[in-house]
C-alpha cells in the first residue's frame, strides 16, 4: 500500500512526529509513506483547502491508496477532503476510530486533530491509530454480524457522492486556478504524483496548471 501523509500550516510543526510514527507502522507492514505536504513551518504553506485537492488528485489517480490527513481540529481537513468524489475521509480522534472506521466504513483517508487533544502521550496515540488503520483486512464489519448491510451502505453512498457530483476533472476546472497551482506545487507532492499516477488526464491536468 502506497500512503501519503500531508500536514497544512497550522500543524506543519507536528509533522516530524507524525511520519516518524507513520513510517514506523508502515514499515512493519511493507507499505511505502510519502510525505507529501509541509514538513514545518518555512515549507511550502498550505491549508486544509489544499489538503482536499492534494488528497483527491493522490486518490482519484490512484498514486497512492491511503491519505493522512489533518489540523489543527480535523474538521477542516475531514470536509476538505470528503468535498471530492473518490474520497472517503474519517475523523480519527483515538485507535477505536481508526479500527471501527477501517471496519465498517472502509475508507481511504483519515483526518486526525494535531492540536486539539494533541498533549502528553500523543505520539503513542498516533503510533496505536495508524496500527488499527492499517494492520489486517478492512471492511470485515463491527460487528462481525452487520458486515453486509455496512458494505453495502458504503457502496451506497459512493454511488450517491458521484451522482450528487460534477465529474472529478470537471469540478477541478471550475475551483480557482490559484488554489489548485498551490495544492501542486509542493516538490514531495509532484514526486509522489508524476511516480505513481496511473490516470493520464489527471497527469496532463496538473502539467498544464504547473505550465500556466
Amino acid at each position: 500500500m502506497k500512503i501519503a501523509l500531508m500536514n497544512e500550516f497550522s500543524q506543519a510543526s507536528k509533522n516530524a512526529i507524525v511520519l516518524k510514527e507513520l513510517q514506523h507502522v508502515a514499515g512493519e507492514l511493507g507499505h511505502t509513506v510519502y510525505n507529501t505536504g509541509m514538513s514545518d513551518d518555512n515549507d511550502h504553506r498550505l491549508t486544509y483547502i489544499h489538503l482536499g485537492i492534494m488528497g483527491s488528485l493522490l486518490l482519484n489517480s490512484k498514486a497512492v491508496d491511503f491519505v493522512v490527513s489533518g489540523c489543527g481540529t480535523g474538521q477542516g481537513a475531514l470536509m476538505s477532503l470528503n468535498a471530492y468524489p473518490g474520497v472517503n475521509c474519517g475523523y480519527c480522534i483515538d485507535p477505536a476510530d481508526a479500527y471501527l472506521f477501517a471496519q465498517i466504513n472502509n475508507g481511504n483517508a483519515l483526518a486526525i486533530p494535531y492540536a486539539k487533544g494533541f498533549g502528553w502521550g500523543a505520539e503513542l496515540n498516533i503510533r496505536y491509530i495508524f496500527e488499527k488503520a492499517f494492520t489486517g483486512d478492512k471492511g470485515q464489519g463491527y460487528p462481525p454480524e452487520r458486515k453486509e448491510s455496512q458494505v453495502a451502505n458504503a457502496g451506497i453512498l459512493n454511488h450517491i457522492k458521484e451522482a450528487t457530483a460534477k465529474s472529478y476533472l470537471d469540478g477541478l476546472k471550475a475551483i480557482d486556478p490559484e488554489l489548485v497551482k498551490t495544492a501542486v506545487s509542493g516538490e514531495r507532492f509532484q514526486a509522489c504524483f508524476f511516480e505513481n499516477s496511473q490516470d493520464q488526464e489527471l497527469t496532463d491536468f496538473v502539467r498544464s496548471v504547473l505550465d500556466s
